[in-house]
């Protein structure tokens, strides 16, 4: 097997085949001497409204700030408590932290979310609000979450940072709790390219005191009506996050399709995940777990392939955690996940041969391994 290179993403490979139309929307944009703000953006926030099936899509400085805003347009501050999983990315927790209020971390179950049943143990008098977080682009399983919430009076604010597309018993994430917020970094299944965010809820109050909130806190230019902050969607990365959201269920779909070719090569020698019947994962990581993961990743690594790991460390054991009290054994299924977990590439550039390289490879090392 000839040796070939396939990073873990292509960015530069994306580019190139909507770079006509993104040389386009850059050159209208700044003809139109309108930066901040405008129609583009509300173009844009129309249209990714209609995709997620909610009244409302405000675009923000970044998805932390998606989610950070919304805790902050719900008045959420010190004294409160917010739950969420302790296996996402570092912002799902110090968003919480920012407000002032008190991240709760549960463990999660085996599609790496949020596990429902540990949610409830998990509440107390100061919890304000639950935040699953939809993590390698797998919906958490939001009915039993949000029967919790509201026997509870909780707050369901969706982490959909890497689910734009994703569905739950037919209707999209974003959709399914009182708010969501979206990331549109680079790396994500609809990025730009900077830093950019998305909020969607179809509460129109809520959506009112956000769209304040993210332009200073200004009723109009000149009269400040609450202190907010600056977090704005630029008009130019509104305008590429339109036209990639035009192309957005196709690439989802051909991530599916590589998900599927993965499973079908690599489930004998890995666990490897499946959708369940009522959810539609938009993959945008693709997560094996082997008791070798290391040995895997060198393995790959040597033969062209990089990986990656999502995540490393779980939030209870970051430094910036100490103050929380929680300690190595409290999440027993994020911890173990966290070693023996590893991320292969998966994006709609990707083709069928290089997948089978990839399985090829996996394989080849666990035949290697059962032949010592």
């Amino acid at each position: 097997m000839a040796k070939i290179t396939i990073p873990f993403v292509d960015l530069a490979g994306q580019f190139r085949n909507l770079e006509g139309e993104l040389t386009q929307a850059f050159i209208d944009t700044g003809r139109s001497g309108i930066y901040i703000m405008g129609d583009r953006l509300e173009s844009f926030e129309d249209k990714a409204a209609k995709y997620c099936g909610v009244d409302h899509a405000i675009g923000v400085g970044h998805g932390s700030d998606a989610l950070f805003l919304i805790l902050k347009a719900l008045d959420i501050g010190p004294g409160d408590e917010i739950i969420t999983a302790t296996n996402s990315f570092i912002a799902s927790a110090w968003v919480i932290a920012a407000t002032g209020a008190t991240p709760v971390l549960v463990d999660v179950a085996e599609d790496f979310n949020i596990e429902p049943t540990l949610i409830e143990d998990a509440i107390t008098a100061q919890t304000k609000a639950v935040i699953p977080v939809h993590l390698t682009g797998r919906p958490a399983r939001m009915n039993e979450i949000n029967c919790i919430a509201q026997r509870n009076e909780l707050y369901v604010i969706e982490d959909a940072a890497q689910a734009i597309g994703a569905r739950y018993h037919g209707s999209r994430v974003g959709s399914l709790g009182l708010a969501a917020g979206f990331s549109l970094h680079p790396l994500k299944n609809l990025g730009v390219y900077g830093d950019g965010g998305l909020i969607t809820t179809n509460d129109n109050k809520l959506a009112s005191k956000i769209r304040t909130l993210r332009n200073h806190g200004l009723r109009n230019r000149d009269e400040c009506e609450v202190w907010g902050f600056n977090s704005r969607l630029d008009s130019m990365q509104a305008a590429f996050a339109e036209i990639k959201l035009g192309h957005l269920d196709i690439w989802n779909e051909r991530c599916r399709e590589i998900a599927a070719l993965y499973r079908a090569d690599l489930g004998k020698v890995v666990e490897v995940p499946f959708d369940k019947e009522w959810e539609e994962c938009v993959y945008h990581n693709f997560v094996i777990r082997t008791e070798k993961r290391d040995e895997l990743m060198t393995y790959l690594l040597e033969h062209g392939v990089d990986t990656r790991i999502h995540y490393p460390i779980p939030i209870h054991l970051q430094d910036a955690a100490r103050d929380l009290g929680y300690k190595m054994g409290n999440f027993p299924k994020a911890e173990k996940y966290a070693k023996t977990m590893v991320s292969l590439p998966i994006y709609p550039d990707l083709r069928d041969d290089q997948v089978t390289y990839i399985t090829q490879l996996v394989n080849s090392f666990f035949n290697v391994l059962g032949e010592k």
